[in-house]
């Protein structure tokens, strides 16, 4: 059934009052997100009876995909024998989410509903950054104590799994709360059961601390292909752990921040539909405005070369080919180098090997792009000794873009400025202001006007 249809069969039958199990026929099959995106179609009332039909579990995980407002305008309204249920069930990170996105006095309603002892810790990932590791991580997962057997370590896992986002690991505490190991799920099962637990911990834990920022977070968990990364206060007490879950939403998030920084406009707050013309006028405005200055700079450059454009009108032809030829050379290699840096696999200390790969691919390259604009030169058929200009100034272009775009990104990271923010449209600016110069200066030296 198509989810339009779905969702008017849903609706009529919330507003008739149906049974339950007709309604339950119809959204028993589906995945919570997909139960989520029927809520979102749905009017508040209608929200509201749907909520009170679905199961608790399935309930929270659909409200986790839902935004804050709408997740506690549900919650808010719902009798508090299902809405107290609901906000328990939900994953301590969505919960944070919730509690920090909303009103304070909103948010301190809904903490009276949680446990003691679970709202202390809502408390302390509330406390740490937004964009940190702490502020990722979940306090939903399975400790247990190096003193224990393997036997008492099953079944205190068998207590509280359902509970725990991740099962596939056991983090092995003290009585301060410090972390001293890991044990899989697998090497449990497959040791003896009067085992102690001591005895097949791993105590070389790859964990991270608190304020480490999330996009690290999430590269040290992909790159070590764990299901699940612990997370560490100062003391290297165990206060959460990030799951995988968690990093595609990181990745999916700052590779869309990539993506708009790229393109010379500060990232979204919201999705593209959500945020308001005021915003997307602000986030392009800025970068609109110093790249009109720095592009008014070639107006200057043509203004300087005014004599010789007026010997040899054709060197206008060339101008939008050459200046596009070096930006999009630029482009190229800051995408390329701006996602190196994103993912660790390019340092500054490797700005040697950077610059001479790109030099040597530069060449390469160039010597292509100046046969194609010599040929385009002879096609078009203008004066015999313009097509040696133009083939020698694409040629420098693209090994002066290339120098530059191998070399800006490693020397704004160094300096803690986000390169993707800078580097592609301040890259094509300052290539076509200084290749139009090195083109006419090209032109009067071969054609002797100056």
């Amino acid at each position: 059934m198509e989810k339009l249809d779905l969702v008017s069969e849903i609706q009529t039958l919330l507003q008739e009052d149906a049974d339950h199990s007709k309604i339950l026929e119809l959204v028993g099959p589906l995945q919570p997100y997909d139960v989520s995106e029927i809520l979102r179609e749905l009017d508040h009332g209608e929200q509201l009876k749907l909520m009170g039909i679905l199961s608790t579990e399935v309930g929270a995980e659909a409200l986790e995909y839902l935004e804050p407002e709408i997740q506690y305008r549900i919650l808010h309204h719902l009798h508090p024998d299902l809405a107290i249920p609901l906000l328990k069930e939900m994953s301590s990170d969505a919960v944070v989410d919730l509690l920090l996105a909303i009103h304070p006095n909103q948010a301190a309603a809904l903490k009276k509903w949680l446990p003691e002892s679970y709202r202390e810790r809502i408390n302390t990932l509330m406390t740490f950054p937004e964009n940190s590791a702490g502020g990722l991580a979940t306090v939903d997962y399975i400790a247990v104590r190096a003193g224990w057997t393997v036997r008492r370590t099953l079944e205190h896992i068998r207590k509280v799994a359902r509970e725990a986002e991740v099962v596939t690991y056991a983090y092995v505490v003290d009585a301060q709360g410090r972390l001293l190991g890991v044990v899989s799920l697998r090497d449990l099962i497959l040791a003896d059961p009067e085992t102690p637990l001591a005895e097949i911990v791993n105590r070389e834990v790859i964990s991270v601390n608190a304020y480490t920022d999330q996009e690290e977070a999430a590269r040290i968990l992909s790159q070590y292909d764990f299901v699940a990364l612990p997370v560490v206060d100062k003391d290297d007490r165990l206060i959460g752990i990030i799951a995988v879950d968690d990093l595609f939403d990181v990745l999916k998030d700052e590779a869309t921040e990539d993506i708009h920084k790229l393109g010379g406009s500060e990232p979204l707050p919201e999705s593209y539909f959500k945020t308001p013309v005021r915003l997307l006028y602000r986030s392009r405005i800025g970068w609109l405005l110093i790249l009109f200055v720095a592009q008014a700079f070639t107006g200057s450059v043509l203004k300087h070369f005014e004599e010789i454009l007026s010997h040899v009108v054709a060197l206008t032809f060339f101008i939008p080919l050459l200046t596009g030829t070096g930006g999009n050379t630029g482009s190229q290699i800051v995408a390329t180098i701006v996602r190196g840096l994103a993912v660790g696999e390019i340092e500054f200390r490797d700005i040697a090997r950077v610059l001479g790969r790109e030099l040597l691919t530069g060449t390469l390259l160039g010597v292509t792009l100046a046969a194609a604009t010599w040929l385009r030169a002879y096609l078009l058929d203008v004066e015999v000794a313009l097509a040696p200009v133009v083939a020698l100034t694409s040629f420098l272009i693209v090994i002066w873009s290339s120098t530059v775009a191998a070399v800006l990104p490693l020397i704004l990271h160094r300096l803690r400025i986000d390169p993707a923010v800078v580097s592609g449209p301040f890259i094509s600016s300052l290539v076509d202001t200084t290749g139009l110069f090195l083109y006419f200066s090209i032109a009067r030296l071969f054609f002797g006007l100056g």
